[in-house]
């Protein structure tokens, strides 16, 4: 079992930035391959971006790419979320996930199998 805790959301103005992260219990994380996704009210969870068990592949949302990088620390157990240039529609609730492979090819949340309880992210224009 995983157990996922994000942190670092909040409320910024247009233009601003925010670093989530995601920090993982179990000794297993290195294993894991991590994604974040968002979900805005009445809408679906969303990909956002993800990183394999080594960082050595990454994938993106069209949306965010060029705004948001993805990284993560095995020795710290922790995967990262930077964004910068946020826009309003970037406000959403922000979820960490893991799935117990090295890379996750299909940016679906069902590809996935442990979740962090979400991070609040505001984005005020």
């Amino acid at each position: 079992q995983v157990q996922l805790v994000e942190s670092g959301g909040g409320l910024v103005q247009a233009g601003g930035s925010l670093r989530l992260s995601c920090t993982a219990s179990g000794r297993t994380f290195s294993s894991y391959s991590m994604g974040w996704f968002r979900q805005a009210p009445g809408k679906e969870r969303e990909f956002v971006a993800a990183i394999s068990w080594n960082g050595g592949t990454i994938s993106y949302a069209d949306s965010v790419k060029g705004r948001i990088t993805i990284s993560r620390d095995n020795a710290k157990n922790t995967v990262y979320l930077q964004m910068n240039s946020l826009k309003p529609e970037d406000t959403a609730v922000y979820y960490c996930a893991a799935a117990q492979r090295r890379w996750v090819g299909v940016p679906r949340p069902n590809e996935y199998d442990y979740w962090g309880q979400g991070t609040q992210v505001t984005v005020s224009s």
